[in-house]
């Protein structure tokens, strides 16, 4: 989901679960419930701030517990470094796009893109439908690009920017965008979690995404239901102007319906294909040349110049790129709107996710998540217990691992022989892997996912978490599917 990886490039074999025999489930337990207890003190004491910093620290605290567990239990302080820089380099791809995407965003700003997409969307959505057609909208995109990350970092911003000037609440439009983002990015053959699912679990691609529709088509139905109910009673009162807004734009920009060919080259450029880093680097650049073309004024005001040459041009496309900028406006509504962070904005994010990777890889080195698993496993013994066992243990792993692709990975790996000693079908598995693994991971702020869609959004994962709707009502799903047999697949006989 972090990106549009072939299989062979997320190295399934190179996923190593580390087992430790030493390591009772209590020592195993006790870094994450250290981590939990100084998250929340933290959170309570800073409020929204805490993701300025203080929750990363927290992290590198809940790490070095977790590396003291290790010491008492013989694990090298070498093995600990080791798995942790394995971690870290498995981010590499998604700290890399969460730049490129703070670079889009700047030069998308400038060029007239995204306030085009705010201008003629202001005169198409209306609260009462806006919510619907934010899920709708993202969950096609999606499912053509195979990635809920690039729908956020590009029709997902400019939602976000049509939501506030239409005066709905930034957590209900981000809750729809993800949730129309991660139904898309499930049921795509091109994402790289709905091809990593079906791998750990051992059945194909085309049967796991058959098998997951029975329970991913009714929840994104209820999702997109809740979302027309909240659209209808959504209070319009005192909601900017429309008319006024749509002047106020033409006045700072120059818009123009030629301005979505760059969206539309970066969505041909994902459907083909391309990886999302190159795809999202070539937008970039397609906006600096639109901006040139369509905003001159515009790049000039950013340079600090009246009069644009080749050296104003330059300035104002790299400040564009690399730090905050602003474009002017009279209207206070849209002072936020005509602002981007640049890179620079990022940093913020890429620094939480190296810090909770720091903790995934040591919790991972000391054999605490192996063990954790084995003891949930060991838990239950229905098959309902399986399927209760495993979506716990995915999202657990969300928390504790703070990556996706461990919460897939792992589960995958200890749950395999047990599904298949139920006499259960490894469709199964690869549905509920993904039906807590995937989705659950936009819900916590210190993964990777939640702090990538938090970062890009700009809406913190505390707002959005009850608007999420798919997002945490398909775990529920697939336990009400297990608990009354529905659609669970035996093995055949041979």
């Amino acid at each position: 989901m972090q990106e549009n990886k072939n299989l062979s490039e997320i190295e399934i074999e190179d996923q190593k679960i580390i087992d430790n025999k030493e390591l009772n489930i209590w020592e195993a337990l006790f870094p994450v419930i250290a981590l939990v207890g100084m998250l929340a003190y933290n959170v309570y004491v800073f409020g929204d701030d805490a993701l300025s910093g203080s929750n990363q620290f927290v992290l590198l605290l809940g790490a070095a517990v977790a590396a003291i567990v290790g010491f008492r239990n013989k694990v090298s302080y070498k093995t600990m470094i080791n798995e942790v820089a394995e971690n870290v380099k498995s981010t590499s791809g998604a700290i890399l796009i969460l730049l490129m995407v703070g670079a889009l965003a700047g030069t998308w700003l400038i060029s007239g893109v995204i306030p085009a997409m705010i201008y003629y969307g202001l005169q198409v959505l209306n609260p009462t439908i806006f919510l619907a057609a934010c899920l709708i909208i993202c969950a096609v995109i999606s499912i053509a690009t195979g990635s809920s990350w690039t729908t956020v970092a590009t029709v997902g911003i400019a939602l976000i920017g049509i939501g506030e000037a239409l005066g709905v609440s930034l957590g209900m439009t981000a809750g729809a965008v993800l949730s129309g983002a991660y139904f898309g990015d499930k049921m795509s053959p091109m994402s790289d979690t709905t091809n990593l699912a079906p791998a750990m679990a051992g059945t194909d691609l085309f049967t796991h995404i058959k098998y997951m529709a029975y329970t991913t088509v009714p929840t994104v139905v209820v999702t997109l239901i809740i979302f027309i109910i909240l659209g209808f009673t959504q209070n319009t009162n005192g909601v900017a102007d429309t008319n006024t807004l749509l002047i106020d734009i033409k006045k700072s920009f120059n818009i123009s319906p030629w301005l979505f060919l760059v969206p539309i080259a970066v969505i041909a450029l994902i459907v083909k294909k391309t990886p999302p880093l190159i795809a999202l680097l070539g937008g970039t650049i397609l906006g600096a040349i639109f901006a040139l073309i369509f905003q001159p004024e515009v790049v000039a005001q950013i340079a600090g110049v009246d009069k644009l040459d080749f050296n104003a041009a330059y300035k104002g496309i790299m400040q564009a790129i690399t730090v905050k900028t602003s474009v002017a406006t009279e209207n206070v509504a849209l002072a936020d709107l005509f602002s981007a962070g640049g890179m620079a904005k990022m940093l913020g994010t890429i620094w939480l996710i190296i810090c909770a990777m720091v903790f995934g890889g040591i919790m991972d080195a000391i054999g605490a998540l192996a063990r954790i698993s084995s003891f949930m496993l060991s838990l239950f013994d229905s098959v309902f217990g399986l399927f209760a066992s495993t979506v716990a243990t995915c999202i657990g792993l969300n928390i504790t691992a703070s990556d996706q692709y461990l919460a897939i990975v792992v589960p995958g790996k200890m749950y395999a022989k047990a599904y298949k000693d139920k006499g259960l079908a490894p469709e199964n598995l690869s549905r509920t892997l993904e039906d807590s693994g995937t989705v659950t991971s936009a819900l916590v702020p210190w993964n990777t996912c939640g702090a990538y869609h938090s970062g890009v959004l700009g809406v913190s994962v505390a707002e959005y978490f009850v608007y999420a709707i798919f997002n945490w009502l398909s775990p529920f799903m697939t336990l009400i599917f297990a608990a009354f047999r529905i659609k669970i697949k035996q093995l055949s006989a041979k």
